[in-house]
């Protein structure tokens, strides 16, 4: 900051009595509003001309595995095999009809005329003597298979019908990858034409001005275009997973919002209570501008818990989400202030008849926190019973790795997919262990690959023929592939990965062989979890304890607010097993359940709901907190916080609710998990928890909310009161010149 800007920045706190960095750069701008405005705009201009420039650095996953199935990737990736073409599988099994050979034929010779198609491999038969499996790949890189692998679909399904006693359908790389990436871009496109409009519709209704309306969705949309900007450089530091971009518009368009309309509510009330206009940005600036400091820092802390568990995907994630946090933290405390301070009272030009209201305060909720504070016990015993109501079944929580079988479980791809793993398990996941020597195969390894075989036969059907081997070039990794009885990572499969790693592997190829595989990985990427859980949610409880503690110099509020944070984030998990574990409304969110929870969304979940609840309570805590420093009695001083805040917090949880409840409508069973359970921690979030139980809680302990002790009271005092008005100058006596 320049001299100028510098003195510009003192002479108005001492002024205005401004306190605080989030009040002082507010007015700063506002005294420099087209600097400000301008300098945002070159801002996001130069991140979104600084990605087109810089590459985003895509994640290895090979490179990013957990225990011993990633020390495994990690040397196949160093091996040097060479690159493998799309593999794709044909299934022929009996249905009313047997006759296989002749349908394998006509999909043998339907294959080898399609363009694209690598050679076709000769048929193999299933155990069971009911199943035929044919076996191609599609020419050029894996990456791109999907945009090629439509007339191999085409072929397979011209003999599936001319055979309708038979079941031939095709599935791998390629169909999987097509299947997919169709379903998704339809939802994305879908997703992206509804969620601004959406927003903008319920901020006209809370404003009741078009121009008001207009201001968060703009402020939030360029905080998301600059963050995705920004995380191509940080993308060189922590490479990006594709879902990243998707969880940066979905945090950035509700915390963007919500910031915005914190904000501006707080500058209109001030205004018609009669504040002049720049009087009533700086109440705005000190009061929802602190607020909006405190909840960004606190949100950015919990999502920074995610690089404790050192995964590729929550790395990329945390790092997404607080980039796109601290853009809108940014715009909000200084492009708003100054666009604010050139509108004026035109913020509210545009009125919608009907909509527009001079009143913000909510009625239904004024009238039920009368309620509370009439029986405050009684009504947090009823909050309390409620929300332990609601997430009881995470008591029963299990989790399960991501599977094909997540998108569009009545696909053709996905069913045939399925249908080759049980007829072929060594085919879809089989286990595949990992040998190194100079040279790897030896009379060593020939002894150890028959002794391989012997045990599969002797495993009761736990490992699955037949057994394939490949060498890279240099011939020091063999990776020996073995079928595993089950699916993926359901109790079957694990079992079958236990005999293997703890016994047939160590007798045979020796205790320096390595067992990786999608088992395998999910396996270890489980415990990888269940090792990082109680560090992140220490680190993240721990340091928004003291965020919370500094900010309101107070042991029970910070007590209070992590607490009834927790209980938020326990009525998620059980809102998710009571849907999607235990299968309720499978049809009206078109999914199959299977009875577990995506792996990392109870952490996930966790990291992401802690932080955007203290979106709610740092507002709210601060404006009860400005009628405790008023003088206010602590009933008197909940009933006008919560009371002033009950409209802006209903159109906040309702923009949040919308935006998280549309990623409901994605194709993957991931994305509808996240949705609802966001969506329904918000809603409890802003109704039962802020509108009773906070309320209920801070009235019975009285005095004792602001209790610190002696030994903190070094602690900075923080004002949370707006600056009081200046006295009006005195009148000067006026002497006549000669």
């Amino acid at each position: 900051m320049s001299d100028h800007g510098l003195h510009s920045v003192i002479t108005m706190e001492n002024r205005d009595n401004v306190k605080g960095i989030a009040a002082r750069v507010a007015m700063w701008s506002a005294r420099h509003r087209a600097l400000a405005i301008l300098g945002w705009v070159a801002f996001v201009i130069a991140t979104v001309a600084l990605s087109s420039q810089v590459s985003t650095e895509k994640a290895n996953y090979a490179l990013a595995g957990h225990g011993e199935s990633g020390k495994a990737d990690r040397i196949v990736e160093e091996a040097g095999f060479p690159k493998q073409p799309a593999g794709e599988m044909v299934l022929i099994q009996n249905r009313s009809g047997s006759d296989r050979v002749t349908a394998a034929e006509e999909v043998t010779r339907a294959l080898s005329t399609t363009a694209d198609v690598g050679e076709v491999q000769p048929p193999i038969q299933s155990a069971d003597g009911r199943s035929t499996l044919i076996t191609f790949e599609i020419e050029g890189d894996q990456a791109t298979a999907s945009e090629r692998v439509g007339p191999a679909l085409d072929a397979v399904a011209g003999v599936q019908a001319a055979h309708p006693d038979l079941y031939i359908a095709e599935a791998g790389d390629g169909s999987g990858d097509k299947l997919i990436g169709d379903e998704l871009e339809a939802g994305l496109t879908r997703l992206s034409l509804l969620s601004i409009p959406v927003t903008l519709g319920i901020l006209l209704v809370a404003f009741g001005a078009v121009v008001a309306a207009l201001l968060p969705v703009a402020l939030a949309v360029m905080s998301v275009v600059a963050a995705i900007g920004l995380m191509a450089v940080a993308s060189r530091f922590a490479p990006t997973v594709d879902e990243t971009t998707h969880v940066m518009l979905l945090i950035g368009l509700a915390v963007g919002v919500d910031y915005c309309l914190f904000y501006i509510r707080r500058e209109r009330d001030e205004r018609r209570k009669g504040a002049d206009p720049h009087r009533a940005l700086m109440i705005a600036a000190q009061t929802s501008g602190r607020s909006i400091w405190v909840s960004g820092l606190t949100v950015m802390i919990a999502m920074a818990g995610m690089f404790i568990t050192r995964d590729v995907v929550f790395v990329s994630f945390a790092t997404g989400t607080i980039l796109v946090v601290a853009t809108a933290v940014l715009g909000s405390l200084t492009v708003l202030p100054a666009l604010l301070s050139a509108l004026g009272d035109r913020v509210d030009a545009v009125k919608i008849p009907g909509l527009y209201r001079r009143n913000s305060e909510g009625r239904f909720w004024n009238g039920l926190l009368k309620l509370v504070l009439a029986k405050p016990l009684i009504s947090a015993l009823v909050a309390v019973a409620a929300l332990g109501a609601i997430a009881a079944p995470a008591l029963n929580l299990e989790t399960k790795g991501q599977r094909i079988q997540d998108v569009a479980p009545d696909s053709q791809v996905v069913q045939a997919y399925v249908a080759i793993g049980e007829a072929f398990p060594s085919k879809t996941t089989p286990a595949r262990i990992v040998v190194t020597g100079d040279p790897v195969r030896n009379a060593d390894f020939d002894r150890a690959l028959a002794g391989l075989k012997s045990a599969a036969a002797a495993s009761d059907g736990k490992l699955v023929e037949p057994i394939d081997v490949d060498v890279n070039p240099a011939g020091t990794v063999a990776v020996v592939s073995v079928g595993l009885s089950g699916n993926a990572d359901d109790a079957a499969a694990v079992d079958a990965l236990n005999l293997l790693r703890d016994r047939v592997v160590p007798d045979t190829f020796g205790p320096a062989a390595l067992v990786t595989g999608v088992t395998a990985e999910s396996v270890d990427y489980n415990v990888r979890l269940e090792e990082s859980l109680p560090w992140v949610f220490a680190f993240v409880l721990g340091l928004a304890f003291v965020l919370l503690l500094i900010s309101f110099r107070s042991v029970v509020v910070a007590l209070t607010g992590v607490v009834l944070n927790l209980l938020s984030v326990a009525a998620a998990y059980g809102m998710l097993v009571w849907v999607f574990q235990y299968g309720n409304l499978e049809k009206q969110l078109d999914f199959v359940a299977a009875g577990a929870i995506t792996n990392w969304m109870p952490l996930f979940l966790f990291v992401i709901l802690f932080g955007l609840s203290m979106d709610y309570h740092v507002f709210v805590v601060s404006r009860i907190r400005e009628g405790h420093d008023r003088g206010l009695p602590i009933r008197e001083a909940v009933r006008e916080g919560i009371g002033r805040t009950a409209g802006v917090i209903t159109s906040a949880a309702v923009v949040m609710v919308a935006v998280f409840a549309l990623f409901a409508t994605l194709p993957l069973i991931a994305t509808k998990e996240l949705g609802v359970g966001l969506a329904a921690a918000v809603l409890l979030d802003a109704t039962i928890i802020r509108a009773v139980l906070l309320p209920a809680v801070m009235t019975l302990l009285g005095r004792a909310n602001w209790w610190l002790p002696r030994g903190l009271r070094w602690l900075p005092e923080i004002a949370h009161e707006p600056p009081p008005a200046p006295a009006p100058a005195p009148a000067r006596e006026l002497t006549p010149t000669p």
